[in-house]
């Protein structure tokens, strides 16, 4: 599968490297005084000192299963131990959750563990994880 690119903005990149290289354990690529790259299990995201942008905050939400699912949001499809290793990571970092580590869809073809949260400059993440991988697309 080709890598995806996702350019997104922050307010300070010092807290965008500490959450993202330190808490989440993002290998950093090129950077610039404005931007830096990092290998999100193995897309590129671009993390873009861009404070004006972060300051206006445009979100909304979007009930799912039982939750108010954070709109927008961005995210990775994870191996179960691999999604399992960064709960406790977060957790272990304090990070809040917007949703909790949780199972949805139980039961159903697309049953899948997740978890919302946001980085420092409030980008809102989901991490998931199918209980049966080739069932990411099912209907």
């Amino acid at each position: 599968m080709p890598p995806f690119h996702l350019a997104f903005p922050v307010h300070d990149l010092i807290a965008a490297r500490e959450f993202w290289g330190g808490v989440m354990g993002c290998a950093e690529g090129r950077s610039s005084d404005d931007w830096i790259d990092f290998d999100f299990y193995g897309h590129q995201i671009v993390a873009h000192q861009a404070p004006s942008v972060v300051a206006k905050g445009a979100s909304g939400s979007n009930y799912v299963d039982g939750h108010d699912v954070p709109v927008p949001h961005f995210g990775v499809v994870l191996p179960m131990d691999d999604w399992k290793e960064l709960a406790q990571r977060l957790n272990d970092a304090s990070v809040a959750f917007e949703i909790e580590p949780t199972v949805r869809f139980e039961g159903e073809p697309g049953e899948q563990a997740t978890m919302f949260f946001r980085d420092p400059s409030g980008n809102a993440l989901e991490i998931k994880a199918m209980a049966n991988p080739e069932n990411l697309f099912a209907k």
